[in-house]
């Protein structure tokens, strides 16, 4: 899953892609390069980040999802947003996924639209409001408390009909840096093995600052992160880099042969 940011202020690559011309070159890069989904986000969830309305956020979107669907036919095209009225002008405009960082926490008719539209969903562990969702909690177990979180949430989805769901840990946000090393190293035991897992690490704190690095010099390190939690299960990489991450993914399909 390569990440489309049509934002201003995304941490590393704000205000690249937030023209039609930029989004639609980066797009077939990212495709070029072996992205198989393209998540498009026009709202930066990094901290103290600008907030947008719903309809700002689609005003920001524009044409954006229907220009690349019109493009790139064989693209899937996820929705990074915890809107409701955002999913539903992306699934007018054509989108395949709904990517939810907020786990139905930020809008109460979320999960009702997403029944609605019956597309795939990916759900994200976060904390329960939008204010603190980058506040640190220390768990007394990640994993048990990620998994209880995701059987609660998961069960209210079934019952409103939902089955296409993708779990997502929701690295980067409100975790210690030692909790989401625990997590890389018991991601099999996250989802129950019934859901497909969503790993997205890429250009993620947790690597960089224990390393004195930049979000834009830990390509090594995040490959090597990528490897591991592909050899315990995980199905989908969250990625900037496509064409790193799929050299990644070849030489893990290579030797699982």
């Amino acid at each position: 899953m390569g990440i489309l940011n049509l934002t201003p202020d995304s941490f590393s690559d704000g205000g690249k892609f937030n023209t039609e011309k930029s989004a639609l070159e980066q797009t077939h890069k990212m495709l070029k390069e072996g992205a198989e989904i393209i998540d498009i986000g026009a709202q930066s969830t990094r901290p103290y980040a600008e907030f947008l309305s719903a309809e700002e956020e689609i005003k920001r979107i524009g044409n954006i999802i229907s220009l690349i669907k019109k493009e790139f036919p064989e693209a899937l095209i996820s929705l990074d947003t915890f809107y409701s009225e955002t999913v539903k002008y992306g699934f007018n405009e054509g989108i395949d996924i709904i990517n939810d960082i907020s786990g139905g926490h930020y809008d109460d008719k979320m999960f009702d639209t997403v029944a609605k539209t019956k597309l795939p969903y990916i759900l994200m562990h976060v904390n329960s409001t939008y204010e603190t969702m980058h506040d640190k909690i220390k768990f007394d177990d990640i994993v048990l408390s990620v998994n209880k979180y995701f059987s609660e949430k998961t069960n209210e989805l079934l019952s409103k009909g939902v089955t296409d769901i993708i779990l997502d840990p929701g690295f980067g946000f409100g975790k210690t840096a030692e909790d989401q090393m625990k997590m890389i190293d018991e991601i099999k035991y996250l989802g129950f093995g019934k859901f497909p897992l969503l790993i997205g690490i890429s250009r993620k704190s947790f690597i960089y600052k224990p390393l004195g690095k930049s979000p834009l010099d830990i390509n090594e390190e995040t490959q090597k992160l990528h490897l591991k939690v592909l050899q315990q299960g995980a199905k989908i990489l969250r990625v900037h880099d496509a064409a790193e991450a799929r050299k990644t993914v070849d030489l893990f399909r290579s030797n699982s042969v």
